[in-house]
């Protein structure tokens, strides 16, 4: 193989290593979003309007059911996640109605948006519904779509594409590990070949990623819930 085969080989590596870093980056990042949401630490009606006072409040999710409010969540820049319980909504004087809500808000730019029951399965792809409302939510949903199509266009070598259509199904889990791991592991140095093996199939893949769903879900309640003790 001549010097310049081997130049342009070289370059094709290290733009592949480029990009597959970025994405994963992008996507911890969105993970890090989904688990705090997924578990907000407590706060107070007197912590909420402050917050708002001081224009800290960029997103602000509320579930009405029967015209009356059950439940609201807030983010303090994109990390930090406070939710109201029916306690704190229910304290002199109430939080009841959407009117209410803005009033606290006062002149705030918060956006303002609804829950919906979508975005409260508790499926471990359940972060990639959630994430269009959040602060910089567009980005990690590009990068899984953009993992995705990649996966389209190569030839894995652990699975097929019918297997990895099926983990990467279980969300951040399944783009992570392919990323990681395709087509060889990212930890690998040049010229370092991974031995060979029985690649996964359609039906494999699909019970893997069922389980990676269900394992991401556990994670992210455990992680949102220690990130959050540790940032509060």
């Amino acid at each position: 193989m001549t010097p310049e085969v081997l130049e342009v080989r070289r370059g094709w590596r290290i733009a592949g290593l480029t990009v597959r870093t970025l994405l994963l980056i992008v996507l911890v990042f969105g993970v890090l979003i989904a688990v705090l949401h997924r578990a907000p630490l407590p706060g107070t009606r007197a912590e909420f309007r402050a917050a708002a006072a001081a224009d800290r409040v960029s997103l602000v999710e509320y579930d009405e059911r029967e015209g009356v409010i059950r439940h609201v969540r807030w983010v303090e820049g994109p990390l930090t996640w406070r939710e109201l319980d029916a306690e704190a909504l229910g304290a002199a004087p109430p939080l009841r109605t959407v009117a209410d809500l803005r009033g606290d808000l006062g002149r705030s730019g918060a956006e303002v948006t609804e829950l919906s029951d979508a975005r409260e399965i508790p499926l471990g792809s359940g972060w990639t519904l959630e994430l269009p409302v959040l602060v910089g939510g567009e980005w990690p949903i590009a990068a899984w779509a953009l993992t995705f199509l990649i996966m389209l266009g190569s030839t894995p070598r652990l699975g097929n594409r019918w297997a990895w259509f099926w983990i990467l199904g279980a969300g951040w889990i399944g783009a992570i590990l392919f990323l990681l791991l395709e087509p060889r592991p990212l930890w690998f140095e040049a010229g370092r070949v991974p031995a060979p093996r029985e690649r996964l199939g359609g039906g494999r893949g699909f019970v893997l990623g069922m389980v990676l769903g269900l394992l991401s879900a556990l994670l992210t309640q455990v992680a949102g819930y220690l990130l959050n003790l540790a940032l509060g």
